[in-house]
């Protein structure tokens, strides 16, 4: 019985020969004032950095990190609201280009032009970005020289000089000023000729001219060609809009003049001649109706949509043109007002999700949409103004769920105004490229781990450190023996 407690009191002492934790006996501690001192302030040390650290540990704060963008989708949406202070709807075409040899003229898809009032308001829907209707011309068995010498000239010719003399004696006038070059009114040329012979025929108090706006630059200038031909009606001097967009053609010409005299009450004899030929007066009025609706003629269109590019390196540009008209260079007037431009679905700002997302991302990590609201201002013409935008892809993750997470792009952008030749018609271009890189913005939180070994190194070295300076102080403060 002796051996086995010896061999149970050898195994406890091995085992105690291990212990790291090896205590003092009692009778051979001391215990001081200054101890105690020391001891409350370790306390006091380590509970304040305990609610230090365990603040912190529930505390998060947002990160930023850049990686690469891993983003397989083929084509980014492209969102814009602009509007073109001085081009008519008429004439506002959007065309894409990119890197990949895309080029789509005139886009129809998903975009959508409104004419604008004097004062900025959305009047009118002008339809979409489509293509337009293509204008009837009439063939002629005689070139416009020959009809000049069998007949005379019938279409006068107006000049700076004669123009207002011209205009006080004809009322109401119609009037075509064209450019020479044009293709367009080379073709006009001699139904104008005819129209104007017509016109004089049947006796119609309506004066027909023509202005070379190549010869009259300065009065054409002054009546804000942008486009030739321009057909335009003139009452008491005035122009009235919109200007002739229909079919040109003697009988759609003398149609036009025929409704718009019918139309004012000081020409009596033409209701008196509608009623001759057997049209009722409902039927008159209805068309009179009609035409007094046609929409009044402002320069300034609002273009707005979306459109699918490649995820290349590209642009989108705004600029005049016509399918029956040459555009006047010299007129053509590119200030714009970017209401909105935008990359990527469409952010429903009301919603409960992106208002607790976005409030807890920065500030600086918001360029979703930088443009909105600038206006791009051109004070001459022949130039316009040319953006290069940068675009980032934005992982928005403020949670682990994915109702807390989002996928957005922002970009950076630079402006300049470029200027263009005479010959040339000036666009609004927008060129932009994607980032290879991709930011990540996204809550950090501490590990558990990292809290406990925080919490171990302040009390152990709350502990010692305390611990070696009152063990200073105790040998210097510590009474010497006689």
């Amino acid at each position: 019985m002796s051996n086995n407690l010896n061999g149970g009191g050898r195994g406890r002492n091995a085992l105690s020969s291990v212990d790291f934790y090896r205590r003092v006996p009692k009778d051979l501690t001391e215990a001081t004032t200054l101890g105690a001192a020391m001891s409350i302030v370790a306390l006091s040390v380590m509970a304040i950095l305990f609610f230090s650290e365990t603040a912190a540990f529930a505390r998060t704060q947002i990160v930023t990190s850049i990686t690469l963008d891993e983003n397989t989708q083929p084509q980014l949406r492209l969102n814009f609201n602009i509007t073109m202070l001085d081009v008519h709807c008429d004439y506002v075409s959007v065309d894409v280009w990119d890197a990949l040899g895309t080029n789509r003229q005139n886009v129809t898809k998903n975009v959508e032009k409104w004419q604008l009032s004097e004062s900025g308001d959305v009047r009118l829907f002008s339809g979409r970005n489509r293509e337009q209707r293509e204008v009837r011309h009439e063939e002629h068995d005689r070139t416009l020289e020959e009809m000049h010498a069998e007949a005379g000239v019938h279409a006068v010719d107006l000049t700076k000089d004669n123009w207002d003399e011209w205009m006080k004696e004809n009322e109401l006038a119609f009037v075509d000023l064209f450019a020479p070059w044009c293709v367009w009114c080379q073709r006009l040329a001699p139904t104008w000729e005819k129209f104007a012979q017509e016109v004089k025929k049947e006796q119609m108090p309506v004066g027909v001219g023509k202005v070379d706006c190549m010869a009259e630059a300065d009065l054409c200038r002054t009546q804000k060609v942008m486009a030739f031909p321009t057909v335009r009606w003139y009452q008491n001097g005035e122009a009235v809009s919109p200007d002739y967009k229909m079919d040109r053609t003697v009988q759609a010409l003398l149609g036009f003049a025929k409704r718009k005299l019918e139309m004012d009450q000081k020409f009596k004899d033409w209701d008196k001649k509608a009623v001759e030929t057997g049209e009722s007066d409902e039927e008159r009025e209805r068309k009179r109706k009609l035409f007094s609706q046609s929409r009044p003629e402002h320069p300034s269109c609002q273009v707005s949509g979306h459109l699918m590019v490649n995820r290349v390196p590209g642009n989108f540009h705004i600029e005049a043109k016509s399918k029956n008209h040459n555009l006047n260079s010299a007129m053509t007037n590119l200030t714009h007002i970017v209401n909105h431009l935008s990359f990527g679905d469409p952010m429903d700002m009301e919603s409960r999700r992106t208002k607790r997302i976005l409030k807890q991302v920065p500030e600086e990590h918001q360029q979703f949409n930088p443009m909105d609201g600038s206006l791009y201002l051109t004070k001459d013409f022949h130039q316009a103004y040319h953006h290069y935008i940068k675009v980032v892809s934005t992982h928005l993750n403020v949670g682990s769920s994915d109702a807390n997470q989002m996928v957005t792009y922002q970009f950076l952008e630079q402006s300049q105004i470029v200027y263009y030749e005479v010959n040339n018609v000036p666009e609004a271009r927008f060129s932009y490229d994607l980032s290879p890189m991709s930011v990540v913005v996204e809550k950090e939180s501490r590990k558990w781990y990292d809290y406990l070994t925080s919490l171990c190194a302040i009390i152990g070295g709350t502990f010692t450190t305390l611990g070696l300076i009152d063990a200073v102080l105790y040998k210097v403060l510590k009474p010497k023996k006689l």
